[in-house]
């Protein structure tokens, strides 16, 4: 029996805007896929992201261009040679990971229980963000998104309101070499753990040899394994997404790689729902940081989805994925 494929854009409410330094997201706009194999089902969701040129149409389109080989069998490994890393790529590749293990196959790594995963405060107004820290004060990582406008006192906000968390700084490719220099005393002051992507990526090429008071950790730099020979003179760290990879199979790859370089390694999401996560947890174990809060901005998760306390991220119900 020939395997059937359907994929789907589906909007997902936020509880709340979620600010950073390109813009405010509402909804979660994802593609879900499900493969489905006589008795078995595979399930897999990802985010087109504008930043790499995609759009809910494009993604449709290459998961549409790659149907005919998926329906006729096409493994994770021939996926890889169908598509580019990517949104499309991910979310099949999660549906085939998924179907996998239904069979028995023994893939999926199992994560722990409890996870300390980032919880993001997005961009607002000091006070604001002074106020969302607080809120979540009791989380053992927070995530700051800041920008370039008063990123020092975006910062210190946060800070106050949350003085015993551990804090990545995140400006999402908004800042310049100039304040990159002139904020690491600041970073140094606030016991910043990480800074995430300050520059653009296309500009990072001025970190060779610079000495940052804290670890700076290539995003929108670093997409799968072969970048890294590229970064391993500019960054201390790697943000891995499987919207970025490709995939949980490519994600495995860079993770190896970044390891035996000497890369220490986050695993993050787009803001996502659980299904989105889900793969990506099995990466977790192996982290130095985990950013998987994706589903916390939803209104409504999947029922027996990712839960959140206390800044910890329970994982999934047995049997929602993999």
């Amino acid at each position: 029996m020939l395997r059937r494929l359907s994929a789907a854009h589906r909007s997902r409410p936020l509880a709340a805007p979620f600010r950073i330094s390109r813009g405010v997201k509402t909804s979660a706009e994802v593609i879900e896929v499900r493969l489905h194999d006589g008795d078995g089902c595979g399930r897999g969701e990802s985010v087109p992201y504008a930043r790499y040129g995609e759009t809910i149409d494009s993604v449709l389109e290459q998961i549409e261009r790659a149907r005919p080989q998926l329906e006729a069998g096409a493994d994770r490994g021939q996926l890889r040679a169908l598509l580019p890393p990517g949104a499309a790529r991910n979310a099949l590749d999660a549906a085939l990971w998924d179907l996998e293990a239904g069979r028995g196959g023994g893939n999926a790594i199992e994560p722990p229980r409890d996870l300390v995963t980032a919880i993001t405060v997005g961009i607002d107004s000091p006070a604001r963000m002074r106020a969302a820290a607080e809120a979540v004060a009791h989380a053992p990582l927070i995530k700051v998104k800041v920008d370039a406008t008063a990123p020092d006192a975006q910062i210190a906000a946060v800070r106050a309101g949350a003085p015993d968390a551990r804090l990545i700084v995140d400006p999402n490719e908004s800042w310049d070499y100039k304040l990159l220099c002139r904020m690491q005393p600041l970073l140094e002051r606030a016991d910043v753990a990480l800074l995430e992507q300050p520059l653009p990526a296309d500009m990072d090429y001025v970190l060779e040899g610079f000495s940052p008071s804290r670890p700076i950790c290539a995003d929108e730099s670093c997409h799968v394994a072969a970048d890294l020979p590229r970064l391993a003179t500019r960054y201390q760290a790697v943000n891995i997404k499987l919207d970025k990879t490709g995939g949980l199979t490519e994600a495995l790859e860079l993770l190896d790689a970044a390891r035996a370089a000497g890369f220490q390694i986050m695993v993050g999401c787009m803001v996502c729902s659980s299904l989105g996560i889900a793969p990506a947890l099995r990466l977790a174990p192996r982290a130095d940081f985990i950013d998987l809060d994706g589903p916390w901005w939803l209104r409504e998760d999947d029922p027996d989805g990712a839960r959140f306390r206390h800044g910890l991220l329970l994982p999934p119900s047995p049997g929602f994925w993999g």
